[in-house]
């Protein structure tokens, strides 16, 4: 993997440090949920699949 590839991964890594962070999660912490589902919930997930997908993408496209 090239280092250009490699430092994608890492400003991945250091916006989901930013977007878990409590002070972050806490704006989402409310108490009328969304589909059924609290709203902090839905945050954390989709958060976690959007690191999971991004990182997938970089890994499948650039590994070499």
């Amino acid at each position: 993997m090239k280092k250009r590839h490699e430092q994608k991964l890492i400003i991945l890594s250091m916006l989901m440090i930013l977007a878990l962070n409590i002070p972050l999660i806490l704006l989402f912490d409310s108490s009328k949920p969304l589909f059924g589902f609290p709203v902090i919930y839905i945050y954390l997930f989709s958060a976690w699949l959007f690191s999971i997908g991004t990182t997938y993408l970089i890994i499948k496209k650039y590994y070499e």
